[in-house]
């Protein structure tokens, strides 16, 4: 007998979680509490009914979105709408039918009047943020296009709009279901200031990267001289700035030192002018070493003929005639420069020693006077002591 007992209190107890299931299943379908007994066929009738207003409502929703689209796609050569027009009016379509679909079937199954209110306006909020989103990307690009702004900064200016466009729905939605956005954006507005106080440095660097897209100083593909580092800009993000070295090396330079740095842009022009120091002995004729030089350059495809190159004397040193040799070259050919030099260099040599045009080194030329006995006699130099005392001098030659 005692040991029934507790056999008989747990299934008492599995058949009251059952029972309470039974209930709360017959209470969502929209049965009442106050019924003694559990009417299950009338309830299944009433569901059957709801379901069928539901499916009704919803082909007659459909039947309208497909009368929409058909008429858009037959007026679209006549309105002249484009691809990307077209798509976003059929997205819009779209998301009204389903919201249309969503509130009709709310309506049917007892939902409050104030939640369907609420359920429909922030959809509304939620679509024309939609649209506003769609539709930011091609204004900016017409901006930023109008105005001659690259890339770079397109792409910035769309990442802050999505975001910002993102908050500011949500924040709408919510709103219509009661929630205390004031309080909401009053915390993210603590959070946002303790975590730009613990970074200031990823702060300053990325508002020196919005700078620099700003100004485009510099833009990517360009050939830049800054601080010890010479290289092509590969990439401008909102931190950092890479550079890709002749060495084939990546440097990374945090935007707050690229602002507050000296950059030269080499190849922010058409073409660019650089130079080469010859030197020619002074026994040598100087326009026959400019020809040679000139002759030189205009062999060399990388130089150009305009601007005009040009050798001229830049200095009668001692050792030497020295030519500062100036041409131009375009941008593409910035990064070769070195090599260019090079090669510049050693075919003036080579034409030099093909036109018996030497090339001096330091050295020192003793000349002396023909004629003469050996060894030449000299005689002794004078000399002058002066002798100075407090009360006046001294002199005496010998």
């Amino acid at each position: 007998m005692d040991e029934k007992m507790p056999i008989a209190s747990v299934t008492d107890f599995f058949k009251e979680i059952i029972r309470d299931l039974h209930t709360s299943l017959y209470l969502a379908l929209g049965g009442s509490i106050d019924e003694e007994t559990l009417n299950w066929s009338s309830q299944a009738v009433e569901l059957a009914s709801t379901g069928i207003k539901i499916l009704i409502l919803l082909a007659v929703l459909g039947f309208f979105y497909w009368l929409a689209n058909y008429i858009l796609r037959q007026s679209k050569t006549k309105i002249r709408l484009n691809d990307r027009r077209t798509k976003i009016a059929r997205s819009t379509l779209r998301y009204v039918w389903i919201v249309a679909s969503l509130i009709a079937i709310m309506s049917q199954i007892n939902f409050e009047p104030e939640t369907i209110k609420a359920t429909a306006k922030a959809s509304t909020w939620a679509g024309i943020y939609y649209v506003l989103w769609a539709s930011s990307g091609q204004i900016i690009h017409k901006v930023l296009q109008h105005y001659g702004l690259n890339a770079s900064i397109e792409q910035l200016l769309k990442n802050i709009l999505s975001v910002l466009l993102l908050v500011l729905g949500l924040a709408s939605v919510m709103a219509q279901f009661g929630f205390d956005i004031v309080s909401l954006v009053a915390g993210l507005g603590i959070v946002g200031l303790a975590v730009g106080f613990a970074a200031q440095s990823t702060l300053a660097n990325f508002i020196a990267g919005i700078t620099i897209l700003l100004e485009q100083s510099f833009q990517v593909g360009d050939w830049i001289h800054i601080n010890d580092n010479e290289g092509r800009v590969v990439l401008i993000a909102l931190r950092t700035t890479h550079i890709l070295t002749r060495d084939n090396i990546t440097v990374i330079i945090p935007n707050s030192n690229v602002a507050s740095s000296e950059v030269i842009n080499l190849t922010s022009k058409n073409f660019i002018r650089f130079d080469i120091r010859v030197r020619i002995a002074f026994e040598n004729d100087i326009e026959l070493a400019r020809k040679e030089i000139l002759q030189v350059l205009s062999n060399t495809d990388a130089v150009l003929n305009r601007p005009e190159t040009s050798a001229t004397v830049a200095e009668i040193g001692e050792y030497g005639v020295f030519f500062i040799v100036r041409f131009w070259v375009k941008p593409a050919a910035v990064a070769r420069i070195p090599k260019i030099k090079e090669v510049l260099q050693e075919e003036i040599k080579i034409a030099f020693d093909a036109a018996n045009i030497s090339t001096p080194y330091p050295h020192m030329r003793l000349l002396m006077p023909k004629d003469v006995d050996y060894p030449i006699a000299t005689k002794p130099f004078a000399t002058t002591t002066q002798v100075v005392s407090g009360k006046g001098s001294l002199a005496k030659d010998e």
